[in-house]
């Protein structure tokens, strides 16, 4: 079977200078964010993709300068929404990354912004806005726009709960830990990442001991809140 090809719209005419990627799962929504974001004169729809692979497809086909890539929470999937704004981040250091979703929680919010968003943007918020929200994140301004007022200051908690635990965590921790939160056992876990049960077990105690908890579910708890894992993620 043939690899499905993002779409990819060709530009209706020169003097639209910024360029936007869409990355929406539904199609539906994709198409109707796809005709509000054309609607402006100063802003042009890239190429549409459904999926992190056809987004970054469609990224290195482009040859824009000025690219916001707006991604929805709702890409799920080994290569999921976080996943795909970091390698984004990595690989695409001058575009601007802004997170969309509808109602989203603080927590999924906060993760986002944490890997490299540069902001966040509700669906349900008013078009003029939206399409406003756009053109501040093509400038690079720190963008975040629809959630509730009270929910602002714990989308920022968990950001600096999340570096907190990049800090004392090391990459072998995290990874360890992301894994737990899907309930595997310790042997589970070191099939998952190619070690030895011992080992898994070795760095389980020394999540603990940083974290300063007594067992996993308390160390699960602590980096769900912060982001960093999804309780009971699927494999």
């Amino acid at each position: 079977m043939s690899k499905r090809q993002p779409q990819v719209v060709a530009p209706s005419h020169a003097r639209r200078l910024l360029g936007v990627v869409l990355v929406e799962p539904l199609p539906v929504v994709r198409a109707g964010l796809a005709l509000l974001v054309d609607a402006d004169p100063d802003v042009e729809v890239l190429a549409r993709a459904g999926s992190a692979d056809e987004a970054l497809d469609a990224i290195a086909r482009s040859r824009r300068s000025r690219v916001v890539v707006l991604i929805g929470l709702g890409l799920e999937g080994e290569h999921d929404a976080p996943w795909l704004i970091r390698a984004i981040r990595d690989r695409y250091p001058a575009h601007a990354v802004l997170a969309m979703g509808a109602n989203a929680d603080p927590t999924s919010i906060s993760r986002a912004l944490f890997v490299g968003a540069d902001g966040y943007v509700d669906k349900s918020i008013d078009p003029t806005e939206f399409l406003d929200a756009i053109r501040r994140g093509g400038d690079h301004e720190m963008v975040l726009s629809g959630p509730p007022g009270e929910e602002v200051g714990m989308i920022a908690e968990g950001i600096e709960r999340r570096r907190d635990l990049d800090v004392r965590l090391t990459q072998r921790e995290r990874e360890v830990l992301v894994v737990a939160a899907e309930g595997l056992s310790a042997r589970e876990i070191a099939t998952r990442l190619g070690v030895r049960e011992r080992t898994v077990t070795t760095h389980l105690g020394r999540i603990y001991g940083k974290l300063g908890v007594g067992s996993r579910l308390a160390a699960v708890r602590m980096a769900a809140r912060s982001g960093l894992v999804t309780v009971g993620s699927p494999e």
